[in-house]
Formats: C-alpha cells, structure tokens, sequence
C-alpha cells in the first residue's frame, strides 16, 4: 500500500513535490504525476518544475556510466549518450540550465520499475561539470563524457564511493611496478583484460626483474595532470637511468603508434627530460623502428631470456 505521501503524489498537484527522500514510487507512476520520460536517465518535465535525473551504478558501468559519491560531498552522475563524444545538449543541457529554467533537480536510484527518491539537488559551482574520458556502452571505444556535481540540498552527502578519491591527487608520484592501477581501470571498469594485456604484463614484469638484477631503482608513475579527473599510469620508470618505458605486448603498428603518443604524453610531466624507450615482446619490421628513430624512441624487445636495445644489449 502506497504511503500517504506516495499517494498525494500521484493524485495531487504535480507543482508540489510530495515524494521524501528514502520512499520508493513505480517510475511510471512518477512519470504520470510529474512528467518527464519513461526510459532514460535524464527527464525533463514539461508537467511540473522539475528535471529528474535517474542513476543505477551497476547496470550503467557497461555503459560507460560511472556515477558516484566523491570526497568533495557532490554526487558525480554522468550525462547522457552512450556513443560519441558526449554534448551539452538535450537531458544534459536541462540539467546544466535548470536553475535559470526554475526547474529542481531531483535524484532517483535506479532507473526502471520501482525507483528510491534521493532528493533534491543542485549543480555545485567551480565547476559545475567537468568532462573526462570514458567507454562506449559495452565497452565500445574510448569518448568523452560530461560528469556533472551534484550537491545535495536535504539530505547529508554520502561518504565517496569512488577509487578515484584514492589516487587522483594532482602531480607526479612513484608507485610499486606490482601495482596494478591501470587507466582503463577508471576510464572502463568493467574492461576485461585481452590476450595481448596479459602479454604485457608478463614483458612489464620480466623487464623489472632483469632491470633489478642490475641494481637499477625502477618503479611506475601515476600522473594526474590539472584539472584532470583520471590517472594516468606509465609502464615503468627507470630511475637509475631516467628512462620511461611504455610496453606492448604486440608488435603491430597500431600498438608501437599508441606507445610513443603515451611516452609523449607521460613525459611532459617528468623533470629532468626523460629517455623514452617503447619494450615489446620481439624485434618489429625495419619501417616500424624507423618510425621510432624518427619520434626520439629507443626500442627494447625481448629475445629468449635476453632484453636487447636499439643501440646495444640492454
């Protein structure tokens, strides 16, 4: 049986918002009191003076929904569009305009059949909304989406949730090699590792216990650069020699290519300049070591038991 407030929500003026945070209601009937959509997770109401933002965790991981409670005490929801670049257009506009709209954001758990009213919330300021990178629905290519802060307005925050509230302090930092953060580890949770992956870190380990039998002081680094949501991880770093090296555990072009573009992108934050060096599993084509003579790459590739470099045996 409904509770008296469910039940003034459904036969009431859809004006005024009966539901309390903690009650549950049939998004159907939701949608007939109040307005907004069926399906989806954002709806805007022409019915009433609301946008209700709708959020599953579990179900919308696959999808490249990553909503969450973080540290900064906002509700981190991610907007709409399942391929492609996300825009700020559409359920994602409303939400960014909702105030200048006189609209109230109200927050459901859950995204079908019966939903748990959370509350009301409010876009927090500076900023408001950030974007970042995160998988296609089913972990299709990598995009960009827009995560939108939520700041509760009658109810507490709730304590984060979040692994990036772990990691996500901005500068440079050495972490063990064992680790294994990976950046699809944020960018795409549910992201089971291939074949190729697992080569990888196979050669990443094997090169770390050849480099220590050496004496060499090797770890990896965990970048987060301003005003960037996720880590970034390098493969190892050298130390003793200042080297950074990124591993494929192939050797097709696409692979070598996507390894200097992550050199180059790791190494703009190590001071002093560091020596890159791409490490693969075996020695590539003549057009591929050109193609990293030509960037400023060192090559290292495994042999047996042996790791040979580019310019002499590693």
């Amino acid at each position: 049986m409904a509770s008296p407030a469910v039940s003034n929500a459904v036969h009431g003026d859809p004006a005024i918002w009966a539901l309390q945070p903690g009650e549950t209601i049939e998004r159907k009937i939701l949608q007939e009191r109040y307005g907004g959509r069926m399906q989806g997770g954002i709806g805007p109401s022409t019915r009433s003076p609301n946008v209700l933002v709708f959020s599953d965790p579990a179900a919308g991981e696959p999808h490249g929904y990553i909503d969450e409670w973080r540290a900064d005490g906002c509700f981190h929801y991610t907007g709409e569009g399942q391929r492609g670049d996300q825009q700020m257009k559409s359920g994602n506009a409303a939400i960014l305009n909702h105030v200048a709209a006189g609209r109230a954001l109200r927050l459901f758990h859950g995204t079908r059949g019966r939903v748990a009213y959370e509350g009301e919330f409010e876009l927090a300021p500076d900023p408001p909304y950030y974007t970042t990178d995160a998988a296609e629905t089913r972990n299709g290519p990598i995009r960009s989406v827009i995560v939108f802060r939520l700041r509760p307005l009658d109810v507490r925050p709730k304590p984060s949730s979040s692994r990036l509230d772990q990691v996500s302090q901005t500068g440079v930092q050495d972490v063990p090699v064992e680790e294994q953060w990976t950046e699809k580890t944020f960018v795409a949770p549910s992201h089971t590792a291939y074949e190729a992956e697992r080569r990888e870190q196979a050669l990443v380990l094997a090169f770390r216990d050849h480099l220590l039998k050496q004496g060499h002081q090797v770890s990896r680094l965990k970048i987060v650069p301003p005003g960037e949501a996720k880590p970034l991880f390098s493969d190892l770093m050298d130390r003793t020699t200042n080297t950074l090296y990124e591993a494929k555990g192939t050797v097709e072009r696409g692979s070598i290519r996507m390894a200097v573009g992550q050199l180059l992108d790791y190494s703009r934050f190590v001071e002093p300049k560091p020596r890159l060096a791409v490490l693969l599993p075996s020695r590539p084509r003549e057009d591929l070591r050109e193609l990293l003579r030509s960037a400023g790459v060192d090559l290292v590739w495994r042999e047996g038991k042996r790791f040979l470099d580019s310019g002499s045996e590693a």
